[in-house]
């Protein structure tokens, strides 16, 4: 393979990386860009990451060998350990980074008219920036240990956007409550890639996975897979807020609309969708691993179902809506429909972008659509809810009025608990203000 589709790789990846550099330093040094010029920087940098997504694209067609790999070496050596930074383009890795850069770049474009002249400007596209270059290395790592730098990178801007109107009381505590979670998640991404270096010797999809996707093979057996995909099923459901981790999505609709937009319906939660279909053939050898992706995602989507029907604000209910299309991925991946999950996952994240940009406006298109209609607007989900018993439609609205009751739980059965150890171990903590106090 020639030198070019390696270079327009890297060039891919580290152009958006490069550009939150530039302006991060700008506005360090008190020498912020004004709107006009950050409004073309932006536009240019999306138009130029598409071109070469493009050629990219075009050159894995025309090839015989439709994979891209570019190998760096490794970050740094310990004993037999070494961090690699290897980048890797497949057809699982090139539709993912082409809606990325595609979505990202029209919220980008949208969002130069949406806060002209918000003092936090600078700051979004300072992290828009930094969230594009974190989820191309995630769409394009080629081990698990890389995917968890852009896992993180995406993890924080997403918290940082949540807390972005940080003058109001909600948007921090939300966006501490959203880290809060993904935390939690996070260390089962984490035990696992130490897990599968101890056990397995690689946490690199060539190692793990050899094979061209999506006919690659699994190289784990025995229980320590079936360890290393349960803890990787719930990482990624952290990500996507499915199954225990339900609750967030919602809490994350405090950041500007934008945000809610590239984050929430279309690139963020998506990313745990894409670490299933990367690990696709280690869940398959485990009946347990599927068996929970599947359960998983059911629940959720029939959870999200009920509660999206009851949310009296736009951005709620899309984030509920699209928890729910997310759980049905989660099922579909479960069921090894790959192929499938891919396209769902494309298409859903083009349309619920959408729908989230025109959010604002969505009351008066009900409005329009309502006249249009002749007043005659019949509610979602009546034919199936009317087959069930009265008391069970009324214990279903409570359970979804009470968005399924997720936060009393997490709250008393977890937060107050850990605050009570919290507290009786402060009695080892040292006394100060005595007299012999220094």
């Amino acid at each position: 393979m020639n030198l070019i589709p390696e270079q327009l790789l890297l060039t891919l990846v580290a152009i958006p990386g490069a550009l939150f550099i530039s302006l991060g330093i700008l506005w360090l040094l008190g020498l912020p860009l004004p709107e006009r010029v950050v409004s073309r920087l932006t536009k240019g940098t999306y138009a130029l990451l598409l071109i070469i997504v493009t050629l990219l694209g075009w050159e894995m067609w025309q090839s015989s060998t439709p994979l891209i790999r570019v190998s760096l070496g490794d970050w740094f050596t310990v004993a037999h350990y070494g961090f690699p930074l290897t980048l890797l383009l497949d057809r699982l890795s090139l539709p993912m980074v082409a809606f990325t850069v595609i979505l990202a770049g029209i919220v980008g474009s949208f969002s130069l008219r949406y806060l002209h002249r918000d003092p936090g400007f600078p700051r979004f596209f300072l992290l828009l920036h930094l969230f594009t270059f974190g989820a191309l290395l995630v769409f394009t790592a080629d081990s698990l240990d890389l995917l968890i730098a852009g896992w993180e990178l995406v993890g924080i801007t997403s918290v940082l956007l949540i807390g972005f109107f940080q003058y109001r009381r909600e948007p921090v505590r939300n966006a501490l409550r959203v880290f809060s979670t993904y935390r939690v998640a996070d260390l089962n991404i984490l035990l696992a890639v130490f897990l599968a270096h101890h056990w397995f010797g690689t946490a690199s999809w060539q190692g793990l996975f050899p094979g061209e996707w999506p006919h690659h093979v699994n190289n784990l057996s025995g229980h320590g897979a079936t360890v290393i995909a349960v803890l990787l099923v719930f990482a990624a459901s952290g990500k996507s807020s499915q199954g225990p981790f339900c609750g967030w999505l919602p809490r994350a609709m405090e950041g500007p609309t934008p945000s809610s937009a590239v984050f929430y319906g279309a690139i963020s939660v998506h990313a745990g969708a894409y670490l299933l279909l990367r690990i696709e053939p280690l869940i398959r050898s485990s009946w347990i691993a599927t068996c929970l992706v599947i359960f998983i995602g059911l629940t959720t989507a029939f959870l999200g179902t009920l509660v999206h029907r009851t949310c009296a604000d736009a951005k709620t209910s899309l984030a509920y809506a699209s928890q729910t299309q997310l759980g049905i991925i989660f099922a579909e991946i479960g069921m090894g429909w790959t192929t499938l999950a891919v396209l769902h996952i494309v298409g859903h994240a083009m349309v619920r972008t959408m729908q989230f940009l025109r959010s604002p406006s969505m009351l008066h298109d009900h409005h329009r659509i309502h006249a249009a209609a002749g007043g005659q607007l019949d509610p979602t989900g009546e034919q199936y809810d009317s087959l069930l018993p009265q008391a069970v439609q009324v214990w279903l609205y409570r359970v979804a009025l009470g968005r399924g009751f997720y936060d009393s739980i997490v709250d008393r059965f977890i937060i107050v608990p850990m605050k009570k150890i919290s507290q009786s171990l402060a009695i080892f903590e040292p006394k100060w203000g005595g007299k012999n106090d220094v």
